[in-house]
């Protein structure tokens, strides 16, 4: 005996059936509330209030006084500080994210193989992951020194002129680079080396009975298995470069000539120096652009040559 479905019947089916997915959706938005709040206060509520005042003209205290509409931008790209701040956090980028990869890479090829003693390489080369932004700036603020810098005694040693490394605008910005560099292998090394050891091996042994030979294989299996975390890493490291504060501010505090003044720092430097915190917010959301544009254009074009296994 065939059952009859009738329109009531397909009518309370979907009725239930909105019902069951409402109920769904409310013990999800109820498990997520908390991490809703806390991105709410921390995240979104400063990006709305920051977009609010870039559009204004503020006092000392932060309080809005005269709408400005886009002048704060229009006046920002006149401003030949800013100007030389966005070319500043470029080369900056440019300076570090390149080197910092390559190193980290180098060193976690090395730290992966299997080696007496390679245990203690492993733990230095990821060790500056474990110091402080403000601890890692005093060393080499001293490593620096005009007069008594490791660096520079060195130099002197060898019969070359002394460097003013943070005092000349040509060496400045190369300075900085250094110093975050130094401070970024830590987690990239670390970073990498779980990638290398994430490939499995079978790729390798069958390479070994091809004949296959070491930089062949680097070429061949390593590069390509290890895309993901590459990609990975190469996001994040831009992204921070982009974010690079506390070293300027111990190091140089934007000098010499504004040679380090770097887009975070001409933001901090703007609210909380000259009180200007409607050109700080135009500031910082020209910096969420660039951030976002170069995100955008690292996953267009860099995810295309990414293997996942």
């Amino acid at each position: 005996m065939t059952a009859v479905i009738t329109q009531e019947d397909q009518a309370l089916f979907v009725r239930t059936k909105r019902k069951q997915r409402y109920k769904q959706f409310i013990k999800g938005i109820l498990f997520l509330l908390p991490s809703i709040a806390l991105f709410s206060v921390f995240l979104f509520y400063p990006l709305l209030r920051t977009i609010y005042l870039s559009f204004f003209l503020t006092d000392a205290s932060g309080a809005t006084t005269v709408f400005a509409g886009w002048d704060n931008f229009v006046t920002l790209f006149q401003s030949t500080i800013f100007q030389q701040s966005i070319k500043s956090t470029f080369l900056f980028v440019l300076y570090t994210v390149p080197l910092t990869i390559v190193i980290s890479l180098f060193l976690a090829i090395i730290a992966n193989e299997k080696l007496k003693g390679i245990g203690f390489f492993r733990t230095i080369f990821s060790s500056t992951m474990g110091i402080s932004v403000a601890a890692a700036s005093v060393f080499w603020l001293y490593l620096f020194h005009p007069t008594i810098g490791f660096l520079n005694i060195i130099m002197d040693t060898f019969g070359l002129e002394k460097v003013g490394w943070l005092t000349d605008p040509s060496w400045a910005l190369i300075a900085v680079a250094v110093t975050t560099i130094w401070m970024n292998i830590g987690f990239t090394f670390l970073i990498l080396l779980g990638g290398l050891q994430s490939i499995d091996k079978y790729l390798y042994e069958s390479a070994d009975v091809d004949g296959a030979g070491y930089f062949y294989k680097l070429r061949r299996i390593t590069i390509p298995m290890l895309s993901p975390t590459l990609f990975f890493v190469v996001t994040v490291t831009i992204i921070n470069a982009f974010q690079t504060f506390g070293q300027v501010d111990i190091l140089t505090q934007g000098g010499p000539q504004n040679a380090t003044n770097l887009m975070v720092y001409s933001i901090y430097r703007e609210a909380f120096t000259n009180y200007q915190f409607g050109s700080a917010s135009a500031q910082a959301i020209i910096l969420f652009i660039i951030i976002l544009l170069m995100t955008i254009i690292q996953f267009k074009l860099g995810e295309r040559k990414v293997h996942y296994q």
